[in-house]
């Protein structure tokens, strides 16, 4: 039985070991029998023949070690119990609300996975779901797991026994649950035990994630039914949006930012992935008002709390896949992701039919205009295939030029857009030269100067990120 329920890690590793064992083992063997033992024997046989041996068993070492990491996690993952948590991992992945949440809770854990389940907000010592068996209503069982895991309770995975109380080997368990933000989860399962020990830490670090994801949504929509205080979402919305950009070696960024009115579907973020990539967000939402609030909101929160800010595919399709389970009536978002690196200075991004995305490369002839093309559709509201990410070259003083079509599309008084006029171009060619707070304060004195300081409609934000 243990054999059945061993980590998966530990599986891994136990098969790492003896696969090892088994090349080197191999290696002395095939190198006794292949090198010449004449006297007069080489140094190059003595050195290329063991060399090639150690190549090709290295090879089908990985070969063999790829498949049995691909059966181990199909045979643990999907073919045991633990199926039924990643089942609720992948379904936890895509909730927005606490409604969400209780679906996902009664279509897996109570109706597959036979297990009940309680969710109390143990701060107000208040539950906010429970399944309908005697355990989770009965009233000893809530005095008992109140008096034991209090609120101070710290945050992880913990799990008990069948009095309720602090059990430390999970094999011997009557159920488990998750504190985190003074919350409780807790699910009671006979057969806790068989559960893969590795899948607990991966659902509490998606319960965490969805935490952040409900109480955004929430408190936006909370802020939108007081219709006469529009401010306080607009305040809200902005807290969503970096007032001041991080500080980056090598990469000098700056944003302007200008609603129409309090509330925008405008948005941008600069991430730091490491010392020498940074993740680069750059959108707008359809319309305006609370629907494009909500969803302005949910992007920047699932960018920021993605862990793997390098797979911008994988972002998207999870933005995209939000957006359509909210059901706001078309709505959508375009978007610009890009992972600036300024060691091997490549810019890999995704523009999803964001307008006016460029990279200013100055050559000797003067700046040069390389718009980043659209690559992938709208998000949100059509199905999105084949997305890929391009990848172009950056030079030293290259800047990345963002901004939303509300800048391009300001007319003057012959009805001639700014972003198809020979002064915006000359405007960008000349701000490239500058550092990226300069460059925004000429876009910005542009502005009236072009449209005769006629009224806007519609939303102005930029981004400036120059490289060196």
């Amino acid at each position: 039985m243990y054999f059945e329920v061993a980590m998966y890690k530990t599986r891994k590793r136990v098969f790492s070991l003896i696969l090892n064992s088994v090349v080197l083992v191999l290696f002395i063997v095939l190198s006794v029998a292949f090198v010449p033992t004449t006297i007069d024997r080489s140094f190059f046989a003595l050195t290329s023949i063991p060399a090639v041996i150690f190549v090709m068993l290295c090879s089908g070492s990985d070969i063999l070690k790829q498949q049995y990491e691909r059966r181990l996690y199909i045979d643990v993952f999907e073919h045991t119990e633990t199926q039924y948590l990643m089942q609720f991992i992948a379904r936890l992945r895509f909730c927005y609300s606490l409604e969400d949440f209780y679906k996902t809770i009664g279509d897996i854990f109570e109706d597959k996975a036979d297990c009940s389940v309680m969710f109390v907000d143990r701060e107000k010592n208040y539950v906010l779901y429970n399944s309908p068996s005697s355990i989770t209503t009965s009233l000893n069982v809530h005095l008992t797991l109140a008096m034991n895991f209090p609120a101070s309770w710290k945050e992880g995975v913990f799990f008990f026994d069948e009095s309720f109380g602090l059990i430390s080997s999970y094999k011997n368990a009557r159920g488990f649950f998750f504190s985190a933000n003074k919350q409780h989860l807790y699910i009671f399962c006979r057969y806790t035990r068989l559960f893969d020990f590795d899948a607990y830490n991966q659902l509490f670090e998606e319960f965490k994630r969805f935490q952040v994801r409900a109480k955004t949504i929430g408190e936006l929509t909370e802020i939108s039914d007081l219709t006469t205080q529009w401010q306080q979402l607009a305040d809200a919305q902005r807290s969503f949006l970096q007032q001041k950009l991080p500080d980056i070696p090598k990469l000098k960024l700056t944003a302007y930012y200008a609603p129409l009115i309090n509330v925008s579907g405008d948005y941008y973020a600069a991430l730091p992935i490491n010392q020498d990539k940074t993740l680069l967000l750059f959108g707008d939402v359809s319309g305006k008002g609370l629907a494009a609030a909500l969803i302005m909101g949910l992007v920047v929160s699932i960018v920021n709390i993605m862990d793997n800010k390098e797979d911008i595919v994988s972002m998207i399709l999870q933005i995209d896949k939000a957006i359509k389970n909210m059901h706001l009536q078309d709505k959508y978002t375009v978007l610009f992701l890009g992972i600036v690196d300024t060691r091997q200075m490549t810019l890999k991004y995704i523009n999803a039919s964001m307008a006016d995305p460029v990279v200013l490369s100055r050559r000797p002839t003067g700046y040069r205009i390389k718009p980043l093309i659209a690559n992938a559709s709208l998000v949100g509201i059509i199905d999105m295939k084949n997305l890929r990410a391009d990848e172009v070259k950056l030079y030293h003083g290259d800047t990345i030029f963002m901004a939303s079509d509300g800048l391009s599309e300001i007319l003057n008084e012959e009805g001639v857009q700014l972003g198809d006029s020979d002064i915006f171009r000359k405007t960008l060619e000349n701000g490239a030269e500058k550092p990226p707070q300069q460059f925004v304060d000429d876009i910005v004195r542009l502005i009236p100067e072009y449209n005769g300081g006629a009224k806007l409609h519609d939303d102005i934000t930029i981004m400036i990120a120059k490289v060196g």
